[in-house]
């Protein structure tokens, strides 16, 4: 029995170690800036084959019960996600844009639609209106200009041009709402990149209305941070509550579609009042450094008032500015704290608890930006930050490998076994007589 318990000891040990491999090893996972089109194509697929099981076994309705938008973001990103792919394989390309219609159909349906009100400007909301159409424009971008979706990208885009005309010209405000009586700026950045992205595919000049956008929208940034805001008054645009990360990751991968310049400005300023001073974190606070907050239903929960949700959206925004050590330590933290698994051509994290947040995730680990312009920026971490997660596994495998190392009986750690010998016959053969005097194990006794 002793023997069993030393085996197993010694087993666990073992097998700590090569988890321990696993996770140094997966925070020097190679980021999207580091890989190679094939190689990104072939990291997204299993992660996109888990997300249509997931959604054709009804997780979109699961994710609707967690937040407002759970199941819209299931099926959108899941479409745009396949645009990238599509975009990076032209082998895959008809299949990327086979799954990038069938999202566009669900999202373009009465349940997508079902949370969402038709009577606000334009119908059904910012929010809805712009994500669809910068999905259906996606659709065509790949697709070429015959794509059936063009006749269809056109009013859409045409209805999202006026509604921000009127905004701006009756009240100044270049935000729209999303609800009723409510609107957060990073739905109309997603609506303004859609309108940008329409006019380039069918021709059509916004470049007067992305200026005054533009314009608009910074003479009412958040004073404290020089971000846009999280939310605004629904009618003059002023902000009603300061920068946040889970919308502001919105807004600046948006922002490098509608201007390149300007989101690179934002992105460093962002990086450097929400990046993560957490050691062995590098993930993205919610709020700004020297506040915290408790989390709501917009950040989910917070973790030393880091985000996981907002983290995983920024992964994405570093590729599209090419910021390469923000994008390195984003990807090795997500893929070290997220526990993934693949098995069978499916990669899930969490053990797919949540799939919008794999949705999420891989829609930034295939970003790429869809407008022209290149930028390039370098936020840090510098590989350091991996320092506090070496530490840890170490402190956690010495004492283990020790208590191996005694449980195996390896000296010192351990007794060795003693080897008994048998009794010594006397000089005769037979028993040890009077005249033998030498101990059984122990050299002769001279009296």
């Amino acid at each position: 029995m002793r023997r069993l318990v030393r085996s197993f000891v010694v087993l666990l040990v073992l097998a700590l170690t090569g988890l321990a491999g696993i996770e140094v090893s997966r925070l020097h996972t190679p980021s999207p800036l580091a890989r190679t089109d094939a190689e990104i194509v072939a990291d997204t697929l299993p992660r996109l084959a888990f997300q249509r099981e997931a959604l054709d076994g009804g997780s979109a309705a699961r994710m609707q019960q967690l937040f407002p938008e759970g199941w819209f973001f299931s099926y959108t990103l899941y479409g745009l996600t396949w645009l990238d792919v599509g975009a990076r394989s032209t082998q895959l390309k008809e299949r990327a844009l086979a799954e990038a219609r069938w999202a566009l159909s669900r999202v373009d349906s009465v349940d997508g639609r079902a949370v969402f009100d038709d009577s606000l400007d334009p119908p059904y909301g910012v929010f809805y209106q712009g994500w669809a159409t910068w999905l259906r424009g996606g659709v065509v971008a790949l697709a070429g200009p015959g794509a059936p979706e063009r006749d269809r990208l056109t009013p859409d885009a045409d209805a999202l041009a006026t509604a921000f005309r009127r905004q701006l010209g009756a009240t100044g405000s270049p935000f729209l709402t999303a609800y009723p009586g409510q609107a957060w700026p990073c739905d109309s950045a997603v609506g303004i990149a859609a309108v940008r992205l329409a006019g380039t595919l069918t021709g059509v000049d916004r470049s007067g209305l992305i200026r005054d956008w533009l314009a608009a929208a910074d003479s009412r940034r958040d004073r404290a941070t020089g971000l846009l805001p999280h939310t605004v008054d629904p009618v003059t645009g002023q902000p009603t509550s300061g920068a946040r990360a889970t919308s502001q990751v919105m807004v600046l991968r948006f922002l490098r579609e509608v201007d390149p310049a300007v989101g690179a400005r934002d992105w460093a300023a962002f990086r450097e009042q929400f990046a993560s001073t957490v050691p062995g974190a590098p993930g993205i606070r919610e709020h700004p450094r020297g506040v915290d907050l408790a989390g709501d239903v917009d950040s989910g929960p917070l973790l030393w008032g880091l985000s996981t949700s907002a983290s995983a959206v920024a992964l994405g925004d570093a590729v599209v500015y090419g910021d390469a050590p923000a994008a390195a330590a984003l990807t090795g933290l997500a893929e070290a704290a997220g526990l993934a698994v693949q098995w069978d051509g499916e990669r899930r994290y969490l053990g797919g608890a949540l799939p919008v947040g794999d949705a999420f995730l891989a829609w930034s680990l295939a970003a790429r930006p869809w407008a022209g312009g290149d930028v390039a920026a370098a936020t840090g971490p510098a590989w350091t930050w991996r320092l506090p997660w070496y530490a840890g596994l170490t402190a956690l495998l010495a004492p283990a490998w020790l208590l191996a190392l005694v449980a195996a009986r390896i000296a010192p750690f351990g007794r060795a076994r003693r080897i008994r010998q048998a009794a010594t016959p006397g000089s005769d053969g037979g028993p040890p007589g009077p005249d033998d005097t030498r101990p059984a194990d122990g050299p002769p006794v001279v009296p």
